[in-house]
């Protein structure tokens, strides 16, 4: 056995509350090295010894994740244990705190204390798997008025980074329709308070609605509005950073260290100004523009926080974006979630990062964070073709091993964003490729999110080409827009789509093929649905194995094709740890998805 592999620390990334008296266990191990995983457990004040079962719920290309949820009577509390690991050739070990052992330990056992209140991993029920719909403002519709403030360009002109089209609340408000017929269940709007610039990241007032937006009240109108039809509104909060001409910042700039407000940015030398190089302050990026504040100040960190429950009370929003979140101090987003949680317990808190998250998410923080690691496995997988079809399932098992199970749920999936390029313009126009990526996106773990115009087949490089305006109407691709909503339309039918457990079931590549399944149990039943993916421009004969016995219906079929499952014959993708019991062979054409369920669950 490599002992160097197996891993568990005691610690809240390994054992965890999801109530006061339920416990999620986890350990990793060597990739297919152990037949079987079992926690030996105890209170230590009557040493009943009880033993569970562990599930192999992730597999990447050099580990196996086990985990298993133990149910206690009273508050879990004083739980020692270890662990019984089987190898394949059913030979047994022991790992307590000591390290690995061939007998039973006899010291050195972990143990869980106490589970507080504030331990337990919670999240509004709403966030988990909603469907998001990200918009730029300045660019998804025109509503009509405009303030005269700024020189407008026709709609649909080249984006740069300074111009302006046009697009307001006004505009987006009138197209609710259009996202309540998407499916749409959670607006993520970036920046509308006061700002410098298009994007609006340079914020100057942190209470006002941008002029060029709107104003105050119809903001609060345009949130009734999308509440009155089931869509939630997150906002884009930039905490990290503000614009030069925000009033404390031009405080500084006129006073210099006489300002009172000298500590809330980073000033690394006096006199003070804004230069297009060798700032004398710290900014965001290379941007002298938008001077960093110095979120580890007390003042500024409960101004922060004044913003926030602003906006969530007085206006209803349902939570924020938190942009750059993982630069900003970490006590500021403690203190948000212990003030904001106990007076909004429904707001959900997302951080931006571009990496792993989940320093930021060990329910002190945040609910889940911009999940640009499942961007970039899409991206080089089925945009890019630079990764294999066993890479892709590597890749995408790190992301379920490494957050919480119920952190998955939660985390916002997106292809593409406003600071990226299109996935369309990644994978070279085709049109195919990316209905791929989108049912992949729909139907994999977590809340899939929708930049504005993907769905109807906007194209762009990065900033700013790839914030062009939305386009509507005759130059919609209608196509693609009733995909769009075929998808969006499963994945809120389907119970197991939106709250299953996730388990990679095939990965081929020879043939390019992929396939997984969502596994939803209640109440003694499952519920179960297979997505198997041709990322080839070749036709394919795939040998799909399911979990039972019966007929199967394609639901992205028009036709609703029907397979009958045979018998299990031959070796499968990750057999040893999953239950099959027969296989389903599906003829599938270039570039193309199916999603299969059992007849009678659908």
């Amino acid at each position: 056995m490599k002992k160097e592999a197996v891993y568990h620390n005691g610690t809240e990334e390994f054992v965890y509350p999801i109530s006061r008296n339920q416990l999620i266990f986890r350990i990793r191990t060597a990739r297919k090295e152990i037949a079987k995983c079992q926690i030996i457990y105890w209170n230590r004040d009557d040493n009943k010894i009880k033993k569970q079962d562990m599930e192999c719920f992730a597999r990447d290309e050099l580990f196996d994740h086990f985990q298993c949820r133990i149910d206690f009577t009273r508050v879990a509390r004083y739980q020692r244990y270890y662990f019984i690991l089987e190898e394949t050739n059913g030979e047994e070990w022991y790992f307590s705190a000591y390290g690995v052992s061939q007998t039973p330990p006899d010291s050195g056992f972990f143990e869980y204390l106490y589970a507080n209140g504030n331990d337990v991993v919670t999240a509004p029920d709403w966030a988990k798997g909603v469907v998001y719909y990200q918009i730029f403002p300045e660019r998804f519709c025109d509503g009509g008025r405009k303030e005269k403030t700024v020189d407008f360009e026709s709609w649909g002109s080249r984006p740069t980074r300074e111009n302006y089209m046009g697009g307001n609340l006004e505009g987006i408000r009138t197209k609710i329709p259009y996202l309540k017929e998407l499916g749409v269940e959670c607006l993520y709007l970036n920046p509308v308070f006061a700002g410098d610039f298009n994007h609006k990241y340079a914020t100057t007032d942190y209470f006002r609605i941008d002029p060029l937006f709107g104003t105050n009240e119809e903001f609060r109108e345009f949130v009734r509005q999308c509440h009155e039809q089931n869509i939630r509104v997150v906002l884009d909060g930039v905490f990290n950073h503000t614009g030069v001409h925000f009033p404390y910042f031009q405080d500084i700039l006129e006073k210099q260290e006489e300002s009172a407000y000298k500590n809330w940015f980073l000033i690394e030398k006096y006199p003070a100004a804004v230069t297009d190089a060798d700032a004398a302050y710290e900014c965001v990026g290379a941007y002298p523009y938008m001077p960093k504040l110095n979120t580890a100040d007390v003042e500024v960190r409960e101004y922060i926080i004044k913003i926030m429950d602003h906006w969530l009370g007085e206006y209803q929003i349902d939570g924020w974006r938190l942009d750059v979140a993982d630069e900003v101090d970490s006590t500021v987003w403690e203190m948000a979630r212990l003030v904001l949680k106990e007076k909004y317990p429904a707001c959900i808190l997302i951080g931006e990062t571009w990496g792993y998250g989940g320093r930021m998410l060990r329910g002190d923080q945040l609910d889940s964070v911009m999940n640009y690691l499942f961007r970039d496995a899409v991206w080089d997988y089925f945009g890019k073709k630079s990764i294999s079809a066993e890479t892709f399932d590597s890749r995408i098992n790190k992301i379920v091993a490494g957050y919480k199970s119920e952190t998955c749920h939660l985390l916002y999936n997106l292809i593409d964003s406003h600071d990226t390029e299109r996935f369309l313009y990644i994978c070279g126009g085709s049109l195919e490729i990316l209905k791929l990526a989108a049912a992949f996106q729909m139907f994999f773990i977590g809340s899939p999110a929708v930049y504005y115009g993907d769905e109807v087949g906007i194209t762009g490089r990065n900033d700013p080409d790839c914030r062009k305006c939305m386009i509507w109407d005759e130059q919609a691709d209608q196509k693609l827009l009733q995909w769009y909503k075929k998808l969006i339309f499963l994945r809120k039918t389907h119970v197991c789509i939106r709250k299953g457990r996730y388990r990679t079931i095939l990965a081929d590549d020879q043939n390019d093929t992929f396939a997984f399944c969502r596994i939803y149990e209640e109440k003694g039943s499952a519920k179960v649905i297979y997505m198997i993916f041709n990322n080839n421009s070749e036709h394919n004969k795939v040998l799909c194995p399911v979990l039972d016995q019966g007929e199967y219906i394609d639901l992205l079929s028009d036709t609703g094709a029907v397979y009958t499952a045979g018998s299990l014959e031959g070796r499968f993708y990750n057999q040893d740890i999953t239950a099959y019991q027969a296989a389903v062979t599906v003829e599938m054409q270039p570039y193309a998805v199916k999603a299969i369920m059992k007849k009678e669950e659908t």
